[in-house]
């Protein structure tokens, strides 16, 4: 009986020997297993954004470190237009005035020009936007249709002008349904606020055939 409780005694002590030699074995390189680590990323919540750029208010973007972005990274600028913000004319530095009609080949031609009339040096782009009145403010036909070209910026020292051509059939010749405009309402590139200039030049079409009234980019000068 004593040898029986002496060999489970020793079977016992056996067993936990071997117990600790396998927990100290680990990952067979002398270290133990050491626990997954969590990727790099796991920090970051599903709500965390990528860090943004700013603009300044020049127009330059702005990384997060606060270092202006090279040139590739910004906004591109349309073909020919080289102005910048705070050069362009307003409404208020402005006049227009409609030159003298240049009639040809059933057409009837007029130079729209806009004149600086402030103290510094201002810039338009593009093309004037334009509408016929009556005498109530009540707009006569369609607003002038753009004809193509190529735009570029035109600088206006004070004094200097640039003009955009205003051009429609003959009503004669067309046929078209007509009326006679109190005002041309001239609105500079880029602004809401219009210019008023009396219409002294009879009726427009307004509807029917050839009615389209045209206008062309703006150039220096003030007239062809």
């Amino acid at each position: 009986m004593a040898n029986r409780a002496r060999y489970a005694v020793a079977s016992v002590t056996g067993a936990l020997v071997v117990l600790g030699t396998l927990a100290s074995c680990g990952t067979g390189d002398g270290t133990a297993g050491a626990s997954p680590q969590p990727p790099a990323s796991a920090g970051r919540t599903a709500g965390d954004s990528p860090p943004r750029t700013a603009t300044s208010p020049d127009g330059t973007v702005v990384s997060p470190s606060g270092t202006a972005a090279s040139p590739s990274d910004r906004a591109p600028t349309a073909p020919g237009r080289t102005d910048r913000p705070g050069t362009r004319c307003r409404t208020a530095e402005l006049s227009a005035a409609v030159g003298r009609m240049d009639p040809g080949a059933g057409q009837r031609n007029f130079p729209v020009v806009l004149t600086n009339v402030s103290s510094r040096t201002c810039t338009v782009y593009g093309y004037p936007g334009a509408a016929f009145v009556d005498a109530a403010g009540e707009q006569l036909g369609r607003e002038p249709e753009r004809t193509a070209g190529d735009a570029t910026t035109v600088t206006l020292a004070p004094g200097e002008s640039a003009w955009s051509g205003l051009r429609y059939a003959s009503p004669g010749v067309s046929g078209a349904r007509t009326a006679t405009p109190a005002t041309l309402l001239v609105t500079p590139p880029d602004e809401r606020q219009p210019l008023e200039v009396p219409w002294r030049s009879g009726p427009v079409p307004v509807s029917g055939n050839a009615s389209s009234v045209f206008l062309t980019v703006l150039q220096p000068g003030s007239g062809p």
